[in-house]
């Protein structure tokens, strides 16, 4: 509402009222499209959805299959065009080389057995085969035996004769050894006991304990003149 004026003012001008300034909204083309949205839905056909919840699978069906455009069959030669019939030929060519060969090597196997065979000499009837000369017991006699790793007349324990004598005489004469000793010509377990300690204490290593050997028998030799004397 204007205001009166007041008296005495030195503006007697009437004041001014505010403007409103309406401006028309850009709404066509919402409008526009809300049309267009409504005419595509008017095309479409409705379908009703059952609730997903509720679905059985006993009811899913196997989709058929895609049928794809037409695609010529295979010819029957396979890629590189060869049939059936050229197939066998071949299998038949390839069966007929093998056995040629087959063949020819046997010829040539047979043919240099032949030659072989022609050329070995034959036994004469006069030529007989020897036997081998039988081993003769002189032979077998004469083959020395072993060696004895303590020498050619080495004694030991089971032995007799007159060397065992000779032994036990000689082992008399060195003291305390064969004291009382036996000289009956048994080498026996007194004897062997005599000639181990006499190994020991004359420190003769060269042969077994309680054998006498060639290393014994030079120690002891030389230590007694004689068992006789």
């Amino acid at each position: 509402m204007p205001t009166p004026p007041v008296s005495g003012s030195s503006h007697d001008r009437p004041p001014l009222e505010p403007i409103h300034v309406l401006r028309p909204r850009r709404t066509d083309a919402l409008a526009e499209l809300f049309r267009e949205m409504e005419q595509s839905r008017a095309d479409l056909e409705s379908v009703a959805v059952r609730d997903p919840r509720s679905w059985d699978e006993g009811e899913t069906q196997e989709l058929p299959p895609v049928r794809t455009r037409d695609v010529d069959p295979p010819r029957a030669g396979g890629r590189l065009g060869f049939g059936p019939g050229l197939r066998r030929a071949a299998v038949t060519v390839a069966v007929s080389a093998a056995a040629l060969v087959g063949f020819g090597c046997a010829l040539l196997l047979v043919g240099r057995n032949d030659d072989a065979a022609a050329q070995e000499p034959q036994p004469t009837a006069s030529a007989q085969p020897t036997a081998p000369a039988q081993p003769t017991a002189t032979a077998s006699a004469a083959a020395p035996g072993p060696a004895d790793p303590d020498g050619a007349g080495t004694l030991r324990d089971g032995d007799s004769g007159p060397a065992v004598t000779d032994l036990q005489e000689r082992l008399l004469h060195i003291p305390d050894v064969y004291k009382n000793g036996s000289t009956s010509g048994t080498y026996d377990a007194t004897l062997r006991e005599a000639v181990a300690r006499f190994q020991l204490w004359y420190g003769i290593r060269g042969d077994e304990d309680g054998v006498y050997g060639d290393d014994t028998r030079q120690a002891l030799e030389s230590r007694t003149a004689s068992g006789t004397g």
